[in-house]
C-alpha cells in the first residue's frame, strides 16, 4: 500500500517510481546505476505495449510494487506488469468526443497518481477519478469544472497529506483559472484558490482572504470577468514538505493580448506566476510573477524543481523553474524572494531582469502595440510542459529547451467569440510561404535543445542539438546518464556531465514525454511512452507528409533486451484537385477564418503533422454537401469535430473550404 509516509520517503525507494516527479522534489532523478555510462551501450528493448490511440502520449509512468500505471489519450487509464508488459487492467471514462474541441493541445494526459489502494487521475471534461490499484473498478468521481465552459483537465494530479490537488486548462477560450483539493478517500473538497480575483463588487470566493482578493483586484482594469482572465493551473503544482506549502505554476491571460484583457492596465495577478499555497487550507502565502501584464502565452506553469543549493556560501532552500518567456528563476521557497534570473534561450522581447524589482526588462515594441512583433521565444515557449530534470550529483538541470519564434498583431477590433478561441491576436500573419526555399528559411530558425544548465552559475555547461523543436522530457540518473527522446522518435541515453551521446534507439514515433526508470527483482529499466502530439506536435506545419501517425507504444528498455520491434507508417495520400472556383475575397476570407480557427488542429497553412487530419488530402474537401455537414453541422463531433455553426455561417465555412482547396492545389503541384 503507498501511503503517506511511503510518498515522503520515495526517494529511498529506487526501485519505484511513485509520484509524477519522481519524489515530492519533483527532480525527476533515479536513484538507480545498474544502467550507467560504461552499460549504456548494451540496452535494448525488453518489451513494448502498443496503445488504441495515434494521438499524443505525454504521460509519466507511475511505478509501485511491479505495476505500472500510466494514462493515454482521452484520459484512458492502463496498468502493466512491469517486467512483461502484460495489460492487468484498463479504465476508459469515456470523454465524449466533442470535448476534444475543448482542448487547445490535444487530447493528451500528462499522468495518474497513487495513493492507499488507489489511482488517481483527471479527465479531458474535468472529472478528478479514483479506481481500485488492483481492478481498476471506479471508486468515486467527482466534477470539477463547469462543464458548460470550455474547461478541461490534461495534468496530472498530485497526493498532499492525503488529498487530490488538481487543476485545468481552457486559458484560449475564455476560463478562470483555480487549483482544487479534494479528500483522497470520499472526493470532498477541502479547498480551492481561484488565480484570478472575482469581479469588483463580487462575493468573494475560495481560499483567497478578503485582502488578497483586493490585492489581485487591484492589478485588473476593466471587465476581465467576461472571458474569464485565464490563470489555469493546467501542469506545475508541487508539494514543498520543508515549509508545507503547494507550489502552483500559473498560465496566460484570456484573452492573451492584455489590451484586451485589462484594458492595458494592471499586472494581472496571478497570472504567469508561481503562488505558494498553505498546504493544510490552500491560504495564500507569497508568488513571484515572472511576466508582469502577460500579453504573449507566457505561461509560467512548466514544471518546478525542489533542491537545497549552496549558493553564496550557504545553503538555500530553492525552487527553479524555466517557463514559457525564456529565463532560468532561481527563488527562495522561503518567502518567494527572487535568487536569481538568466536567459536559457536567445530572447528579442526582453533584455534582462531587473535584480532590484523582479521584473523583465521589455523592450520596445515588443508588445505590437506599434505594430506586428516577430517574439522569439514565442507562447510556444522557450521551454513548455516537457518536464526537466536535475541531478544531485552533476548539481546541473537539464532542460528541453526550443526556439520558436512567432509573430504577434492585435487581433483589432476584438469580437469575442463564447467558448471558441479568444486569444486578441492576429494568428493570421503566420502564414507560411508557398516555396521550398521560403520554408526551409523558416526551418532553419526552428530549434530544439537539450540544455544542461549550471543554475548556481546560471550558466549553460552543454547542449544537444535536436534538429528541431518539441521534443521529449528529460530523465537524469545516478548512473551519470541523461535520458530523452526527440521528435524524430529517436530515445537517446547521453553522458550527464559531457553531453556525449551513448546510446540510441530508433521508436519511428514521435517522443514529447519523459522516460523513468525502475526496477524489479534488481534488474533496472527504463520505460517511455511514445507517440507525437500535444500543442506545437498538432499543430505544426514543419512535420508535413509524415501520413496518419501510428499508434503509441510505452517502451521498457533494460541491458540485455532483445524484443522485435515493428512499426509500419501509412502513405498520406495524395492531394485532392477541386475543381470549383472561388473569388479571391472567398480565399482571404478562407485564410483568415482557417489560420485563426483551424489551424491549431490541422497545422498552419492547412499543412498537417499528421496528428490529425490532413485536409489538403480529405475526400470531404471535394464534396460542398459534406464539407458543410462536417464543418458547419458537426456530424463528426463524436470523433473530436464538433460543429462550428455557433461561430461560422454556412458562407464563412465554404470560404474555408475555398482556402483549403487552394492549398491542396499547392500541394499537389509543388509538392509543399
Amino acid at each position: 500500500m503507498i501511503d503517506t509516509s511511503r510518498l515522503d520517503g520515495a526517494a529511498s525507494e529506487t526501485q519505484n517510481w511513485l509520484t509524477y516527479g519522481g519524489t515530492y522534489e519533483e527532480q525527476r532523478y533515479s536513484g538507480l546505476e545498474e544502467i550507467n555510462a560504461e552499460t549504456a551501450s548494451s540496452l535494448g528493448l525488453e518489451w513494448s505495449h502498443e496503445f488504441d490511440t495515434a494521438r499524443g502520449l505525454e504521460a509519466t509512468p507511475l511505478v509501485a510494487d511491479g505495476v505500472i500505471y500510466t494514462t493515454t489519450a482521452w484520459s484512458k487509464v492502463h496498468a502493466l506488469d512491469a517486467t512483461t508488459g502484460k495489460l492487468l487492467w484498463k479504465y476508459d471514462p469515456k470523454v465524449p468526443g466533442e470535448t476534444g474541441f475543448k482542448a487547445c493541445c490535444d487530447v493528451v494526459n500528462r499522468g495518474a497518481a497513487i495513493y492507499n489502494g488507489k489511482i488517481y487521475s483527471g479527465t479531458l471534461d474535468g472529472r478528478l477519478i479514483a479506481l481500485d490499484a488492483k481492478t481498476g473498478k471506479l471508486v468515486w468521481s467527482v466534477v470539477t469544472v463547469d462543464q458548460s465552459k470550455p474547461y478541461t483537465i490534461t495534468g496530472a494530479p498530485r497526493i498532499v497529506k492525503g488529498r487530490v490537488l488538481i487543476g485545468n486548462g481552457g486559458g484560449e477560450y475564455g476560463v478562470r483559472g483555480y487549483v482544487s483539493a479534494y479528500d483522497a478517500e470520499t472526493g470532498k473538497q477541502a479547498w480551492r484558490f481561484y488565480t484570478v480575483p472575482p469581479a469588483k463588487g463580487a462575493k468573494p470566493d475560495g481560499a483567497a482572504s478578503d485582502d488578497i482578493i483586493a490585492k489581485m483586484q487591484g492589478t485588473w482594469d476593466g471587465d476581465y470577468t467576461k472571458f474569464g482572465g485565464g490563470g489555469t493551473v493546467w501542469d506545475a503544482i508541487v508539494y514543498d514538505k520543508d515549509f508545507n506549502q503547494v507550489l502552483i505554476g500559473v498560465g496566460n491571460g484570456s484573452p492573451w493580448d492584455h489590451r484586451v484583457r485589462s484594458n492595458g492596465k494592471g499586472d494581472n495577478l496571478f497570472l504567469s506566476s508561481v503562488v505558494a499555497l498553505d498546504a493544510d487550507t490552500g491560504k495564500y502565502k507569497w508568488h513571484y510573477q515572472g511576466t508582469p501584464a502577460e500579453t504573449w502565452d507566457f505561461t509560467q506553469t512548466q514544471p518546478i524543481i525542489l533542491a537545497s543549493l549552496k549558493i553564496g556560501g550557504a545553503d538555500r532552500k530553492v525552487m527553479m523553474q524555466a517557463p514559457k518567456n525564456g529565463f532560468f528563476y532561481v527563488i527562495d521557497r522561503s518567502n518567494g524572494k527572487l535568487v536569481s534570473a538568466k536567459n536559457f534561450v536567445p530572447q528579442n522581447w526582453t533584455s534582462g531582469v531587473d535584480m532590484k524589482t523582479g521584473r523583465p526588462i521589455e523592450m520596445p515594441g515588443a508588445r505590437y502595440e506599434n505594430g506586428p512583433f516577430v517574439a522569439n521565444p514565442s507562447g510556444h515557449g522557450a521551454h513548455n510542459w516537457q518536464p526537466m530534470a536535475f541531478s544531485p550529483k552533476t548539481n546541473l538541470v537539464y532542460i528541453p529547451a526550443q526556439e520558436v519564434p512567432m509573430a504577434y498583431q492585435s487581433d483589432a477590433p476584438f469580437v469575442g467569440r463564447e467558448g471558441g478561441w479568444n486569444l486578441g491576436v492576429n494568428l493570421a500573419i503566420n502564414t507560411l510561404p508557398d516555396d521550398e526555399a521560403g520554408l526551409k528559411a523558416i526551418r532553419a530558425i526552428l530549434k530544439g535543445v537539450l540544455i544542461a544548465w549550471d543554475p548556481i552559475k546560471q550558466k549553460e555547461m552543454w547542449r544537444v542539438d535536436h534538429g528541431g523543436p518539441w521534443n521529449g522530457g528529460v530523465l537524469a540518473t545516478a548512473g551519470g546518464l541523461v535520458f530523452q527522446g526527440n521528435a524524430k522518435g529517436e530515445f537517446n541515453a547521453f553522458n550527464a556531465t559531457s553531453g556525449k551521446k551513448l546510446w540510441s534507439f530508433d521508436s519511428k514515433i514521435g517522443i514529447v514525454a519523459p522516460p523513468v526508470s525502475y526496477s524489479v527483482n534488481g534488474k533496472q529499466y527504463v520505460a517511455v511512452m511514445v507517440g507525437y502530439g500535444g500543442g506545437y506536435g498538432v499543430a505544426s506545419p514543419f512535420t508535413e507528409n509524415m501520413g496518419p501517425r501510428p499508434n503509441g507504444r510505452l517502451l521498457v528498455f533494460a541491458i540485455g533486451g532483445k524484443a522485435p520491434y515493428k512499426v509500419e507508417r501509412m502513405d498520406p495520400g495524395p492531394a485532392v484537385v477541386v475543381k470549383d472556383k472561388w473569388s479571391t475575397a472567398t480565399v482571404a476570407k478562407g485564410a483568415q477564418i482557417f489560420e485563426t480557427t483551424c489551424s491549431v488542429c490541422h497545422g498552419g497553412t492547412a499543412r498537417s503533422s499528421g496528428v490529425l487530419p490532413d485536409l489538403r488530402r480529405s475526400p470531404v474537401l471535394a464534396d460542398q454537401k459534406l464539407w458543410q455537414e462536417v464543418v458547419h453541422d458537426g456530424i463528426l463531433k463524436d470523433n473530436g469535430m464538433v460543429g462550428f455553426s455557433k461561430w461560422l455561417s454556412r458562407e464563412d465555412v465554404e470560404a474555408t473550404r475555398a482556402y483549403v482547396a487552394g492549398r491542396a492545389k499547392v500541394l499537389a503541384t509543388k509538392g509543399i
